[in-house]
């Protein structure tokens, strides 16, 4: 599919602030990480894409990168897509089973029932992921295939996008060479690299802080029960040093990363930065007490939201195993400590666990979705073969959309 050696997997994570390649081995053991490339993302405001020439030079810049370390030709992706457009719920469909036992065909017919529903025009089921079947009256079937019964139901939760943003990504992708074998929402990738099934059981939710957008996935009983994106991310947070410190974006996103903490308690009172000036004014030195003072209001704000979202999907009381965050902006330091006043719960960084290959490069939230994208494909890597590689951007996305796949992907 990507290479000469056919069991290569490449996720293209399209951030707003960076586009990052991530090329993944699949052995018996799981995922080995085999080449990554990485370059700036200019082309992308809020997880959308705004420019489809910088955007295409980014992604060239950052699969060249990778092919060069994988040592492969990189044909065709798995694509991350965000954005404040994007839209979760959780819907269910009932159906008599045919022969008192249930088929993949019944399967197919209960998920086509969950899924008619009104979907505006201007918008595109990018996933139908199941969350328990109900054969009569007994639920929390995972696995319905050969069981009896007269009468099946699914409850499944549907992702929708809008189907421009859905086709930009597929045409910047397509511009720079790439077949897209499948969209995948980002935080549900990035569940897969930095989540444990155990903690999915219990109950858990993934807070994806990236540079322009929060993602935000709920699990319970093993299943997705809830998504989210805020149209808010870290470059609000280097935008407040830029205006607050008096200081270029590209330097206040050095200081950010360099000296930034958003838990004030955390800084010492006689810790200092130095900070440019624009406008040729000499630097100045600044108490790093002063940074933290800018930073901290605004991860609260972000915590507040998503905490008013876990309120909202009504599972508070179900996230047993505590909240996870991941994405760049959680390497920020004070962020899990912040993070757990916020939520009264426990808090911890998300790293991608269980690979094999080069394990310490990407050891960091930054490359979750990334990582995550490459173990999706891989759990779904049969699917693959029922969608030969289209060569125009149109028929790409009639492909893509023509969600069959789900059905079998998604479930077995």
């Amino acid at each position: 599919m990507s290479s000469k050696r056919e069991n290569l997997i490449v996720g293209l994570d399209i951030g707003t602030t960076k586009i990052c390649a991530i090329v993944g081995n699949v052995t018996e053991d799981g995922v080995d990480i085999v080449g990554i490339g990485s370059s700036p993302s200019r082309g992308l405001r809020k997880g959308v894409v705004i420019n489809i020439e910088t955007t295409v030079a980014s992604i060239k810049k950052a699969v060249e990168e990778a092919e060069l370390m994988a040592g492969c030709e990189i044909k065709s992706v798995y694509a991350g897509i965000a954005g404040g457009h994007i839209k979760g719920f959780n819907s269910q469909g009932i159906i008599a089973i045919k022969n008192r036992e249930v088929s993949t065909e019944d399967v197919r017919r209960v998920i086509d029932a969950a899924k008619a529903i009104a979907i505006p025009m201007d918008r595109e089921v990018i996933h139908i992921l199941p969350q328990e079947f109900i054969i009569d009256d007994q639920d929390g079937i995972r696995e319905p295939l050969g069981m009896s019964g007269v009468r099946l139901e699914a409850k499944v939760h549907i992702v929708t996008g809008a189907v421009a943003s859905a086709q930009n990504i597929i045409k910047s992708c397509n511009r720079a060479g790439l077949d897209v074998a499948d969209i995948v929402l980002e935080q549900l990738a990035s569940s897969e690299a930095v989540i444990s099934p155990e903690e999915k059981e219990i109950g858990v939710a993934l807070v994806d802080i990236g540079g322009g957008t929060t993602d935000i996935a709920i699990f319970v009983d093993g299943a997705i029960k809830h998504t989210s994106v805020l149209s808010l991310g870290g470059n609000h947070l280097t935008n407040d040093i830029a205006v607050g410190l008096r200081t270029p974006m590209a330097e206040a996103e050095k200081i950010k990363q360099k000296y930034g903490c958003c838990f004030a308690s955390l800084v010492g009172k006689d810790e200092t930065i130095e900070v440019p000036s624009v406008g040729g004014r000499k630097p100045r030195v600044l108490s790093r007490q002063l940074l933290a003072e800018i930073l901290e209001p605004r991860m609260e704000e972000i915590f507040t939201l998503v905490n008013r979202e876990i309120v909202k999907s009504g599972y508070e009381d179900r996230i047993a195993s505590g909240v996870v965050i991941t994405g760049g902006t959680s390497i920020l330091e004070g962020s899990p400590e912040l993070a757990e006043q916020i939520f009264n719960l426990p808090v911890r960084r998300g790293l991608p666990q269980n690979l094999g290959g080069l394990v310490d490069v990407v050891n960091s939230p930054v490359y979750a979705t990334g990582v995550g994208l490459v173990v999706y494909g891989s759990k779904n890597i049969g699917v693959r073969e029922l969608f030969p590689a289209a060569q125009t951007d149109e028929n790409g996305f009639r492909r893509i959309t023509r969600r069959m796949k789900e059905w079998f992907g998604e479930f077995f």
